[in-house]
């Protein structure tokens, strides 16, 4: 288990002081993912990273798309429950590409990751994050759905991004805040912070729901 915090932003003080009026729980991202830790500390809130390891992340085969990613998240938050504090709220989340309902993981080595963005080249392919928020009371769940266009990509293109970036580490094969993000996406629709991991503008949304439900004086 790793635990750390990290520091609201200056541009969000106002933020934590209205929560604070409000009883703000502790908020604990159980993510080790350093793109979800940056995008969560944007929204201003002073947060934990606590990581459970050995999660079981497999799901059943009859889901599809924004399911699987809503089951995993799930199942993410059901872990933590048993070691949960009262005063906490724990985020978990998941983020799948999929492309023609086929969902794409991580990719074992550099041959499966250029045969993926090999894939993806020059089609629309869709990323979903799925979100649980936990407290000691209820757990919520949403998912967040954004379509990627990837322009046609050369061989070259393809090898520089994996041999300089190796992106063992990301579902699909690729990070859109990389190199190949510059030079290979036409266009999305929807959010493009949920492609990076963590969809922050409906996060703040429920959050905003949970200081009303649960956390007002």
């Amino acid at each position: 288990m790793m635990n750390d915090t990290t520091t609201p932003t200056i541009e969000a003080e106002h933020l934590n002081q209205a929560a604070c009026s409000r009883r703000m729980p502790r908020l604990v991202l159980a993510s080790n993912s350093p793109r979800r830790r940056e995008l969560l500390a944007g929204l201003g809130y002073p947060y934990e990273v606590r990581v459970l390891d050995g999660i079981d992340e497999s799901y059943p085969a009859t889901l599809r798309g924004g399911d699987v990613a809503a089951h995993i998240s799930r199942a993410k938050a059901e872990a933590y429950r048993a070691s949960m504090h009262p005063d906490e709220l724990i985020i978990t989340a998941d983020t799948i590409v999929c492309l023609d309902d086929k969902v794409l993981g991580k990719p074992a080595d550099e041959a499966e990751a250029m045969a993926m963005i090999r894939g993806l080249s020059g089609r629309t392919h869709q990323v979903y994050t799925g979100v649980t928020i936990i407290d000691a009371e209820r757990m919520t769940t949403f998912v967040s759905r954004t379509d990627v266009t990837f322009a046609t990509l050369s061989e070259e293109e393809i090898h520089h991004y994996v041999s300089h970036y190796r992106p063992m580490d990301k579902a699909g094969a690729y990070g859109i805040q990389e190199w190949i993000g510059y030079i290979g996406v036409e266009r999305i629709e929807g959010s493009y912070f949920n492609v990076m991991g963590l969809p922050v503008q409906r996060l703040y949304t429920e959050l905003k729901k949970y200081m009303v439900k649960g956390w007002a004086d």
